[in-house]
């Protein structure tokens, strides 16, 4: 397989179809009505070759090219100029003026990148943010040099590609993971991770009976560029399967989620992909007004992934959009990591065959024992894939686990990575495992291990949760997410269900984040909504609630990806900085 695999195929469809749009960007900044700018395959052809003609005056084979810069085209060709030029790309996301933004500062430090790609816009902020991370390492010849975009000639006539395929590196980007339990660590990214997830994503969800011929779908995204699946999704697949983009800014999305149902509706054959949270955000803020006359009955389907899946907010989404013709069947429930590029297993949703219901004490203690509907902890289904190769493990001793029985969630194929950047082998753990005395038909390694438990019941995959985020309150076994689901279920808000260190034992706190109200009824509506989650909590999983603290929306830490940070929740509750609307 050709390690330039992307780039060729871009080279490749600018040639052929040279007129035809690849991507669209819809501008909600300029106007609240959205300005959409295209770029045809020629004219992203044309402009990805200068730019890596521009970015390769500022580093060589290999060099790192760190991406700051707002959502749009210019992000999408610094993305694969930086490639073309033979420079292993770094997605970020671009920090506001005056932020402190940690994660990014601590990439810039293990990346140490000889350019900083942006726009004419942000240069300035980004040049005085590189400046404030880099301390005196700025101010010497090894400081990264700023170059926007925008300010190249990015129309004129390329000359001969200033890299070949021998030359680039190994390492196609690298994708810095959400850090949710640690510093962000710098995935390493290959041409073969990258075509060969793609192989995976297309055989599951574009091929299979009925193949969607290239140009017959949209990926439809509102999801980062520098998060891993708004970068496969929004970038990467429309190049490698000819499918044009129709894109916008994550912001746009939350200013107004119907912005998303819309382009839904009309882009034809929509594929699109979003958290969890997302599919109860739309369906709690769209009115019929919003998308009135506008059809969801071309959806291809939309992926629920980069969180635990809640298979309640899948049912509310379909319901809230029967109407418009949404079928349950659109909706795709998928589990991935970084590790693997993106995407490791999928299945798909209906009400027909609903959520599977667990008893929450047995998966607490690594059993599986079903119990009856609305009932104990809801899971979603995937189907066990063939490629990737997963399998569930013994934490301790390696082996196989048996089916409905909970271990560790290990995955083996072309698109896991090989390491992250930069970092000792003691860090590299997870990567490079073996199985002790593996199936027949079962490779021995190496294999990824996700840190995720899991289960296969009937043939089919089951995700529990992570294995650090485990709550252990009283002996027992709690998965946070479980207890997030069944507050979230009354306040329809962001939840982290923590564990925190008294002087005798470990308590549960839960942070719940509340819209503000400023009606004279505040105290009592407070009261009742911590009486409520309080005894929903004590009926559904037999725990007493430590303490409940309500707070504003934003106020709970999460990853990128919106994950949610719990041990930075932790530190944040033991040193008292939550802003409590009770107080």
């Amino acid at each position: 397989m050709s390690q330039s695999s992307i780039l060729s195929v871009l080279h490749g469809r600018a040639s052929l179809r040279p007129d035809d749009v690849a991507f669209t960007f819809t501008d909600y900044d300029r106007d609240s009505a959205g300005v959409a700018e295209t770029l045809t395959w020629s004219q992203l052809s044309r402009r990805v070759m200068n730019v890596a003609r521009e970015i390769r005056l500022h580093g060589s084979i290999g060099d790192r090219a760190v991406i700051l810069a707002p959502q749009g085209l210019e992000y999408v060709l610094a993305f694969l100029g930086s490639m073309q030029a033979g420079l292993v790309a770094v997605p970020l996301p671009l920090p506001h003026r005056g932020s402190t933004h940690d994660r990014v500062s601590s990439v810039l430090a293990d990346a140490q990148p000889s350019v900083v790609l942006t726009t004419s816009a942000s240069a300035q902020d980004v040049g005085d943010y590189v400046d404030r991370a880099g301390g005196d390492q700025a101010r010497v010849d090894a400081a990264p040099k700023i170059v926007a975009i925008d300010a190249m000639d990015l129309d004129g006539t390329p000359g001969e590609p200033i890299a070949t395929t021998a030359d680039f590196p190994e390492t196609a980007y690298l994708q810095y993971s959400s850090g949710s339990t640690r510093l962000p660590a710098g995935v390493m990214i290959s041409h073969l991770n990258l075509q060969a997830n793609f192989e995976q994503i297309m055989r599951t969800f574009l091929a299979g009976a009925n193949p969607v011929p290239a140009g017959d779908a949209t990926f439809v995204s509102w999801l980062p560029f520098y998060h891993d699946m708004g970068l496969v999704l929004g970038v990467c697949a429309p190049i490698l399967s000819g499918h044009p983009a129709a894109l916008m800014s994550p912001v746009a999305f939350l200013e107004k989620p119907s912005r998303w149902i819309r382009a839904l509706a009309e882009n034809r054959r929509a594929f699109s992909a979003a958290p969890n949270f997302a599919f109860d955000l739309a369906a709690r803020k769209t009115t019929d007004g919003d998308i009135a006359g506008l059809d969801l009955g071309g959806v291809h389907g939309i992926i629920n992934g980069a969180e635990r899946v809640e298979p309640a907010t899948l049912e509310r989404f379909s319901d809230r959009f029967a109407h418009f013709d949404f079928r349950d069947h659109m909706l795709r429930p998928a589990y991935g990591l970084a590790e693997a590029t993106v995407f490791v297993a999928a299945g798909t949703w209906s009400e027909d065959a609903p959520a599977s219901y667990f008893d929450a004490d047995e998966l607490g203690a690594g059993r599986v024992q079903p119990c009856a509907a609305r009932k104990g902890t809801s899971l979603a289904r995937y189907d066990l894939p063939q490629s990737p190769t997963v399998r569930i493990v013994d934490v301790d001793t390696h082996r196989q686990c048996a089916p409905d029985v909970v271990g560790e969630i290990w995955v083996h194929g072309d698109n896991v990575a090989t390491g992250y950047w930069n970092r000792p082998p003691d860090e590299q753990q997870c990567f490079g495992a073996t199985l002790a005395d593996p199936s027949p038909g079962t490779p021995e390694g190496p294999w990824l291990r996700t840190g995720d438990l899991g289960f296969v019941s009937d043939g089919e995959l089951f995700i529990v949760g992570r294995i650090k985020d485990l709550l252990i309150i009283r002996g027992r076994n709690h998965h946070p997410e479980d207890i997030e689901a069944t507050v979230q279920q009354i306040t329809r808000g962001r939840v982290a269900a923590i564990s925190v260190p008294t002087k005798s034992a470990e308590e549960l706190v839960t942070v719940i984040e509340l819209k503000e109200r400023s009606d004279e009824d505040l105290p009592r509506w407070l009261s009742e909504v911590k009486t409520d989650v309080t005894s929903a909590i004590s009926n559904a999983h037999g725990l007493n609630v430590g303490d409940l603290v309500l707070v504003p929306p934003g106020s709970i830490p999460t990853t990128t990806s919106g994950k949610i940070r719990r041990v930075a929740c932790v530190e944040q509750y033991r040193q008292n900085q939550f802003v409590r609307l009770d107080a």
